[in-house]
């Protein structure tokens, strides 16, 4: 099993999708979108985007000011 998106509709209505590992495990999901459409451009938008995205890690700056 590999890593991948599912896009699946809420109880409200709305649509969401959430990422799973390749064990099967959610590693995070979406909020809530009105449209289908919506959460399939908020999946691709991530896929194109996120490689190259940067790591800022606010733990070691909170750190820093204490």
């Amino acid at each position: 099993m590999a890593y991948k998106f599912e896009i699946y509709e809420d109880k409200g209505g709305g649509f969401r999708f959430r990422f799973k590992a390749s064990n099967g495990e959610t590693m995070f999901g979406s909020e809530s979108y009105k449209a289908k459409a919506s959460a399939v451009s908020a999946v691709e938008s991530i896929k194109k985007n996120a490689a190259g995205a940067d790591v800022v890690d606010l733990t070691a700056a909170d750190k820093a000011k204490a």
